[in-house]
């Protein structure tokens, strides 16, 4: 096995099956956050679509909700995300690096947002005013990231309407949301929120979970304050 590993090192072709290899690592997004190119192959598992593209930058792999997408078709991804040694356990395989993001597609169905928001800007829902959370722990969203410091590592409590949502990534849901306060100039206004729970753009909830600031999943994607394992209250 230690023969057969070196030689994979010396050689220029993969020592994988050809159905998974990619000839350049999903690196290079746009700097619109697309990435754009023809789907070569198509690989559906529950909830998610994966697609083999071939890209002006070569061939690399991305991951959408499930959709109806033929071989051979044109695709973009939108707020492409790249994630560098991402297990798929229902793939059994582990990519170098794969692009996850929403799908907009010529010659696919139309499909629901994917995976993962990165951090793209959530679209200007109007004006919103929510009422504030009660309790000892219950804070507004600017005050979070006021006290993000203080509050590090510790429970919180907010009321805040959805304004972007994207379900099943890293096996949790992943929720943005505003309560009126704050800065859109500074980003105080819109807090990050991962929760086991399902909801939808436009739901006013009242959360409960744990501050978690400099949490950098990779590829440059860094969320200076979020709210990580949320439960719903009612």
């Amino acid at each position: 096995m230690k023969t057969i590993l070196a030689l994979c090192l010396l050689v220029a072709t993969p020592c994988m099956p050809s159905a998974w290899a990619a000839d350049v690592p999903a690196s290079k997004v746009a700097a619109n956050g697309t990435v754009s190119g023809e789907v070569l192959e198509v690989k559906d598992i529950e909830a998610y679509t994966y697609l083999r593209l071939k890209t002006k930058d070569g061939e690399t792999w991305a991951a959408v909700s499930t959709a109806a997408v033929k071989k051979g078709s044109k695709v973009t991804i939108e707020n492409a995300m790249v994630m560098n040694n991402f297990e798929s356990k229902a793939l059994k395989k582990t990519f170098q690096s794969i692009v996850f993001g929403n799908l907009n597609a010529t010659g696919a169905a139309k499909t629901e947002p994917s995976p993962h928001a990165g951090t793209a800007k959530p679209a200007d829902p109007g004006p919103i005013k929510v009422t504030k959370a009660t309790g000892a722990d219950a804070y507004t969203v600017a005050e979070i990231y006021a006290k993000a410091t203080h509050l590090k590592d510790k429970p919180v409590r907010v009321s805040g309407k959805v304004v972007k949502y994207n379900p099943g990534i890293m096996g949790k849901n992943w929720i943005h949301l505003q309560d009126g306060s704050g800065s859109a100039a500074s980003g105080s206004n819109d807090i990050l929120v991962t929760s086991a729970s399902p909801t939808k753009v436009g739901d006013v909830l009242t959360i409960a979970g744990t501050v978690r600031n400099d949490k950098d999943f990779g590829a440059g994607y860094v969320y200076k304050v979020l709210i990580e394992d949320a439960t719903f209250k009612p």
